[in-house]
């Protein structure tokens, strides 16, 4: 099963970092594409656009934003969205994603992935927010289950209820974490396979992996490798539903050489083919 926006499946990929710049460049590496924050490279110059420009004339480009603010009852900044669809057309990015979360009010940026109500109410919000944004870019936005340390009260549905609504609704995207799913399942208790049965996986075009850290009454998600092997069972799980799509390590603290990274990143093909230990 294909996903329904023909986008393509890139394969095994990793987030671009600056420490990996130089190896990337001298050595050509064999990854499948990288993952840039999209951020990183807005409002900048000289050399982060420089090497971006390198390494997306050898490379497949993907944008993951933290700062959409998708959820936010504050207007969308339509300054920030000129940056984004242009730094897009600059580097080819294949799509554009973000997360289901709101990251400010009021125009201050905390600088975090906020959880918001799953609520009909809430839902409209942000079916209507991802309508705006798809016309404004003239394409598909994929949109990324967060990691939740809290939940509302007020909710009325579960996570993934609202993620498989607002999809459909708004027409967009998935992009499924599912080391989000398994720190979200420990930290609120429910069974991440229910998660996973629930997932239109026509709309997932892309699968993110992941280290945490577990602090034994919760786990943090802090893109600390290596991955687990309960996390790569999910990975397993959600590329075999998706009929295949892109996937992507995601190693942002304490990172190490790039061939390390690129080793975490490959285990991903005993998983996906059954062949894991």
């Amino acid at each position: 099963m294909a996903n329904r926006f023909g986008l393509p499946n890139l394969g095994i990929g990793l987030g671009l970092r600056t420490v990996h710049y130089g190896h990337i460049l001298e050595n050509a590496p064999d990854v499948g594409w990288f993952e840039i924050i999209s951020e990183n490279y807005m409002q900048t110059a000289g050399k982060p656009l420089w090497f971006l420009d390198r390494v997306a004339e050898r490379y497949p480009i993907v944008m993951h934003g933290v700062s959409l603010s998708i959820g936010s009852s504050d207007p969308l900044n339509w300054d920030y969205l000129r940056e984004l669809k242009a730094l897009r057309d600059r580097v080819g990015a294949r799509w554009v994603s973000d997360h289901l979360c709101w990251t400010g009010i009021a125009g201050r940026n905390t600088h975090d992935l906020l959880p918001i109500p799953y609520t009909e109410e809430a839902l409209a919000h942000v079916v209507s927010r991802v309508r705006e944004v798809q016309d404004f870019l003239e394409a598909p936005l994929a949109i990324e289950n967060p990691s939740t340390y809290v939940e509302f009260s007020g909710s009325t549905m579960k996570e993934w209820e609202f993620l498989r609504a607002l999809t459909e609704e708004a027409d967009c995207g998935i992009l499924l974490d599912v080391n989000n799913v398994y720190v979200s399942a420990y930290n609120h208790g429910f069974d991440p396979d229910e998660y996973l049965a629930a997932i239109p996986y026509d709309r997932v075009v892309q699968l993110h992996v992941a280290g945490h850290t577990n602090n034994g009454t919760n786990i943090v998600d802090t893109h600390v490798g290596p991955v687990l092997d309960p996390v790569w069972r999910l990975l397993g799980l959600a590329h075999e539903r998706a009929g295949g799509a892109s996937i992507l390590l995601e190693w942002d603290a304490d990172i190490p050489p790039f061939p390390v990274a690129h080793a975490e990143a490959k285990k991903a093909e005993r998983w996906i083919t059954g062949v894991a230990p």
